[in-house]
């Protein structure tokens, strides 16, 4: 990354998108003003650019001053583009080039939460490794097959920095001070927020499948990965008891007793739910939908959707 070894003061452009969410900007903005307070001298010259002139309103009630604007000639070392809610209406043409803009005057370009997709859609992730808050995750990988997408906290490859959003941001910036200022700084930074247990750039962004589904059955642990590895070309009830390791009347007494519903109806549940982000997150037709999400045409994956949320996928868009 080439400001890892600058001296003096870093200038970073912090982009929100409208609808972004507050935890993703705080833990991006806040360990770089906690590093000029620490250090009694300006490390990081903090510069909040928007779309517009306008204030920028976070999914909740606070919202963001522009210094600058996309579109202006800023001589900035470092931008992050932080994103939450729906991107598509935000992926215009002016602002996905004015982005590759900033890339190509040697701007260490960066993207939270849903801001790897913007910095993606601008074609600044081709052969780099990246990653994105999950939710995100599944409409990316569907539209743009290539990208080297991560499962992980954040990543630093070379001039990209991408992360998963909410805390995750923490966790990047303390490797970007101590890359620039020293573990031992970096660490003084990171004690200030009460941040004690710094994570690996490879931890998970989601809670294990104990925590998630509630259950200790190892029959039941390794049905639900498979299911959730095979959205696109479900597997059937023999295949899934097979890599139980129980019979399909074992698995299913074992689903009933500890999730509550039958093996099959819990397995449509996780591809609808799959479906429900990429109809939320992308703009791929409901034919692509319904494929990616294993049903076998676009009106049998329309009527298992309405009866599992109780409207058509086309009145959710």
């Amino acid at each position: 990354m080439d400001v890892s070894y600058k001296r003096g003061v870093t200038r970073v452009g912090l982009l929100p998108i409208p609808d972004f969410a507050l935890m993703s900007y705080a833990a991006t903005a806040e360990p770089l003003r906690a590093a000029n307070l620490l250090a009694g001298r300006q490390l990081y010259d903090i510069v909040p650019v928007a779309i517009g002139p306008e204030p920028v309103p976070s999914s909740g009630a606070a919202t963001v001053q522009p210094q600058a604007q996309v579109g202006d000639d800023l001589k900035l070392d470092m931008l992050f583009v932080i994103a939450g809610g729906d991107l598509t209406e935000v992926a215009n043409r002016a602002l996905l080039h004015w982005l590759a803009r900033m890339a190509r005057t040697g701007t260490v370009m960066g993207g939270v939460s849903g801001g790897p997709v913007l910095l993606a859609r601008a074609g600044l992730m081709a052969g780099r490794r990246m990653t994105l808050h999950w939710e995100y995750a599944p409409a990316l990988a569907e539209l743009s097959p290539d990208l080297r997408i991560e499962r992980t906290l954040y990543v630093i490859d070379r001039d990209r920095m991408t992360c998963a959003g909410g805390t995750a941001p923490l966790d990047m910036m303390h490797a970007l001070i101590a890359r620039q200022h020293g573990d031992g700084f970096a660490r003084r930074v990171s004690d200030w927020f009460m941040h004690t247990e710094v994570r690996p750039p490879i931890g998970p962004q989601r809670a294990g499948l104990v925590e998630r589904i509630g259950s200790h059955s190892a029959a039941v642990l390794d049905a639900v990965a498979a299911m959730e590895s095979h959205i696109a070309e479900p597997l059937d009830l023999a295949q899934l008891a097979l890599i139980a390791g129980v019979s399909r009347r074992q698995l299913g007494r074992l689903f009933q007793a500890q999730l509550g519903q039958p093996v099959m109806q819990y397995y449509r549940a996780l591809r609808l739910e799959r479906a429900q982000s990429l109809l939320r997150n992308s703009a791929l037709p409901l034919t692509e939908i319904a494929l990616a999400t294993g049903f076998a045409n676009s009106a049998h994956f329309s009527r298992c959707y309405a009866a599992q949320y109780g409207q058509p996928p086309s009145a959710y868009r």
